[in-house]
């Protein structure tokens, strides 16, 4: 098995969104090759409600999913073709843009005021990107979690994971999504498909990632699976751990253990094209979506 290098490791970086909302962005807006079929991940985590009650108004999306994963507190949800909901803590929504759609967004605090929670979008191939919009809404009770003999435990909400099939499915990128809580001190490797780009986004507690690579950073020599390899040093909250190509991760949790989301999904290869919450490939596709916006027919009819 071949060890996956770490390209790079960097802080998610605070921003404002919707209607000014506080978050972090770990990426987004930027070389849409590099976490290819990923375009974007924030992590809009707030311990007060006013740091987040003003909420994600009516907004446009084309040509995109987004995958919101709700920890803590709440997210109401409407959108232009009449659906509506409520995400609460542990629930996903996965939605499908596709030709086009209108929703909003209002997150609600949980009892201590708190608001937890991440967004993912995922490109669509050319062929997909005017496919009707469609939303899967999963709860809690409804993502498997498997349990290891060291209290290793991996929540699986897109993919296959050790036997178990997450609830999410017919996604374009075919992702794998998992949220993976690592015991204080424990050494663990997780096996990703050789060619998915792959990330780790560490929430809590920390860990060190085994690195492949060329060193850098504070490093410790560490034997895994018989060889010696570079560990960089701790990586911990808001850290974004982006993966080369390889057959797995390995990592050693902290003396407070860490959780860490880690997504991978196939490359699309395609040119893209993104202004805001619209992403095609060609600069008149995107020049067509404005019209279309400012012309009333930017939501297609229901078939």
């Amino acid at each position: 098995m071949s060890l996956r290098p770490t390209l790079e490791t960097r802080r998610a970086i605070p921003t404002m969104e919707g209607a000014g909302v506080k978050l972090h962005r770990a990426f987004g807006f930027q070389d849409p090759s590099e976490l290819d079929p990923f375009l974007l991940f924030d992590d809009f985590r707030n311990e007060h409600p006013e740091d987040f009650r003003r909420g994600f108004p009516w907004h446009p999306h084309r040509g995109i999913e987004t995958i919101t994963y709700v920890l803590e507190g709440t997210v109401d949800h409407g959108d232009s073709l009449g659906n509506v909901g409520t995400l609460g803590a542990g629930d996903v929504q996965w939605m499908t843009a596709g030709s086009g759609i209108l929703h909003q967004e209002m997150p609600h605090g949980n009892a201590r005021g708190q608001m937890h929670g991440f967004q993912l979008w995922g490109n669509l191939p050319a062929s997909q990107k005017m496919t009707a919009p469609r939303y899967q809404d999963v709860t809690s009770a409804d993502i498997p979690v498997i349990t290891d003999d060291d209290g290793t435990r991996v929540k699986v909400i897109t993919g296959e994971f050790w036997g178990k099939t997450g609830p999410v499915d017919g996604i374009a990128a075919d992702p794998q999504y998992l949220d993976i809580f690592v015991p204080a001190g424990q050494k663990k490797t997780f096996k990703i498909d050789t060619y998915r780009r792959a990330f780790a986004y560490v929430f809590e507690g920390a860990a060190a990632f085994a690195d492949a690579s060329a060193p850098s950073g504070v490093l410790l020599e560490k034997e895994v699976g018989g060889e010696e390899v570079n560990i960089r040093d701790l990586s911990g909250n808001r850290t974004l751990i982006r993966f080369g190509t390889g057959e797995e991760v390995t990592l050693q949790a902290g003396p407070e253990g860490v959780r860490f989301l880690l997504i991978s999904g196939a490359p699309i290869d395609e040119p893209v094209a993104w202004h805001g919450p619209i992403v095609m490939n060609t600069r008149e596709e995107l020049q067509q979506a404005m019209r279309e916006l400012n012309n009333g027919t930017f939501i297609r009819p229901a078939h």
